[in-house]
């Protein structure tokens, strides 16, 4: 998600990337050790891969962007759906829980932008209360500069993520997947996770920052208490997630935290969005990377990697649940 959005304020002043220090893998369990196997094989990647075009209108499923044909690189379909409302796709999943140690948690994913929002600009333009401020529902999102997009992007980790977290034995709900007009707004999307009773929600993104700017980052919820958002309770386990989300992101994809924000720690604390002020359960964001810096682009546009991205996010949130 580009940083100019209904979640997203103008870009923060940019920050050098700082090597981690102690303190950062104090914080980030795991990430320091990444990060040390990152440096020491040159850098995350398994080679390019060949960018895909814009994102099926259909929203259906998924073309690997690097043309490979391994298991990993063969994301999941589309839930089935009888309707486009937004209680029918947070309701349903591809396939019944397994019996796992997840078996009785719920896990909410909202995978960021829906394909079909440029189709619908007046509605994702509305504003709406997200306690602090009225912000736009929606976005489009962003893209590489190849075409690939940010709500394809979102989609294929997410169909890959529930899977993941299926085999675990979790309940697994979508806030969309591509299988509505547009949207939802991002007050629904917290409400999503809410009216689950989510044990943890996390919301999928990749960036559209400038070309050099690399890495990741989890953004975490800050304290707001204003109109309809109370984050309090919800701090301090959303920064356990996202914390245990970050380390396991860097030890399975080997990719850095961000080089613009967060200071090296691959975390940054907002209190200006949407979907977590208002959100009543543990809930992140994360940036998977910069769709816009071309070694980034890369990365996004691998189905192999994308594989890996699931697996780093699911393990921290596995992580999460188990304590």
């Amino acid at each position: 998600m580009s940083y100019v959005g209904p979640d997203f304020d103008p870009p923060q002043p940019r920050r050098r990337r700082r090597a981690l220090t102690v303190a950062a893998a104090a914080l980030v369990p795991g990430a320091l050790l990444g990060w040390v196997m990152y440096e020491a094989v040159g850098g995350p990647g398994e080679g390019p891969g060949r960018p895909t075009g814009a994102s099926s209108a259909s929203g259906g499923p998924f073309t690997p962007a690097d043309g490979s044909s391994t298991e990993d690189d063969k994301p999941p379909g589309p839930t089935p759906t009888t309707d486009s409302t937004a209680e029918s796709t947070a309701d349903s999943t591809s396939a019944p829980a397994a019996s796992g140690p997840l078996k009785g948690r719920v896990v909410v994913i909202d995978p960021g932008h829906n394909p079909h929002n440029f189709q619908h600009t007046a509605e994702i333009n509305r504003k709406v209360n997200i306690g602090t401020n009225w912000k736009e529902c929606d976005t489009t999102g962003t893209s590489t500069n190849d075409g690939y997009t940010e709500a394809e992007f979102t989609l294929d980790v997410a169909h890959r993520l529930r899977t993941l977290l299926q085999k675990q034995g979790a309940t697994v709900k979508f806030t969309q997947d591509g299988d509505r007009p547009w949207g939802p707004c991002v007050d629904e999307r917290a409400q999503i996770g809410n009216k689950a009773g989510a044990d943890a929600v996390v919301s999928l993104h990749a960036d559209g920052a400038a070309a050099g700017d690399r890495g990741f980052h989890v953004i975490l919820p800050g304290r707001v208490d204003a109109g309809a958002a109370d984050t309090g309770p919800i701090v301090a386990p959303s920064r356990d997630l996202g914390e245990r989300i970050a380390g396991s992101f860097v030890r399975v994809t080997g990719s850095a935290p961000s080089n613009y924000v967060g200071d090296g720690t691959g975390l940054v604390t907002r209190k200006d969005l949407g979907g977590l002020n208002l959100s009543t359960v543990p809930k992140v964001f994360i940036e998977c990377g910069n769709m816009r810096d071309s070694k980034d682009a890369a990365l996004l546009t691998s189905g192999a990697w994308r594989q890996k991205a699931a697996r780093g996010i699911s393990e921290g949130i596995v992580s999460f649940l188990r304590g």
